[in-house]
């Protein structure tokens, strides 16, 4: 059985408190990108995983996410057999587009219904949100609008149908850890519950993400690919959760050759849903 994992971006990002318990509240919406994994399961003697792909990844197979996925769904249902697990990567790593989360919840999935365990889209979500913060989000993979710490939906009309997207990673990642410092929660000026109301030409001047002014601070080039986005048509750009990703939003197909503008960066270009 096979599925393909996908990728999703931040339309913007506040940091609206903290915890006590040291986490962080936000407020953000989580929008699906098509840029794809591919993940597939075949019954085995042994449960075992091989990644393979245009992306490398840090971690050992075993400490992977889709590991994790796989052995709380076997705690959970004793039924669940060992399984051979083939992951093909395309969605860069440290970028803040949620490709390990999307992995593991997709697993989730997958797990669910190779033996068929009857687990509800609400009891996935509880699973996924022991994996970690962003996986909840892709079992339903849908735009929501999140709060608390990005674990709290509520749906939202946020649409990019029909739009262009370009994702431009550099050749280094940014820690979550990294991100926070500096950063001081506070009440945002402009509430994301809004943003259906305005067209995509507008969200420049209301549309923040709290991390971009201390990680650009410390990485001036993932500012100057954001310049660079906007320089060449884009509508609205940013930087996706908290790096080191930034996407641009283009109003219709653009002729840009994106590779060749950003020469030895991750590049991806592709139609919104």
């Amino acid at each position: 059985m096979i599925t393909f994992p996908n990728a999703k971006i931040n339309l913007g990002l506040h940091i609206t408190g903290l915890r006590p318990d040291g986490y962080h509240e936000i407020e953000t919406i989580f929008y699906p990108v098509s840029i794809r994994d591919a993940l597939e399961v075949v019954e085995s003697e042994t449960t075992k995983l091989n990644v393979s792909g245009t992306v490398s990844l840090e971690c050992r197979n075993d400490d992977n996410l889709v590991m994790k996925a796989y052995r709380l769904m076997a705690a959970n249902y004793a039924f669940v057999r060992h399984v051979d697990i083939y992951l093909k990567k395309a969605i860069p790593s440290g970028a803040g587009l949620g490709g390990g989360s999307s992995d593991a919840a997709f697993m989730l999935k997958l797990i669910n219904d190779l033996y068929e365990c009857g687990a509800t889209s609400d009891e996935l979500e509880e699973i996924a949100a022991t994996i970690g913060a962003d996986c909840p989000f892709f079992i339903r993979n849908k735009p929501v609008l999140a709060t608390g710490m990005g674990n709290i939906f509520e749906s939202t009309a946020v649409s990019l149908k029909g739009r262009c997207l370009c994702l431009v990673k550099p050749p280094f990642t940014v820690s979550t850890k990294e991100a926070y410092a500096g950063t001081t929660p506070r009440n945002p000026s402009f509430r994301l519950s809004e943003l259906p109301l305005l067209p995509v030409c507008e969200w420049r001047n209301v549309l923040k993400n709290d991390f971009e002014e201390t990680v650009f601070r410390r990485y001036p080039e993932i500012g100057e690919i954001k310049a660079k986005l906007y320089s060449l048509g884009a509508e609205y750009a940013a930087m996706s959760g908290s790096g080191s990703a930034v996407f641009g939003i283009f109003a219709a197909s653009t002729e840009s050759d994106f590779a060749t503008i950003f020469p030895d960066y991750f590049v991806w270009k592709g139609m919104s849903d």
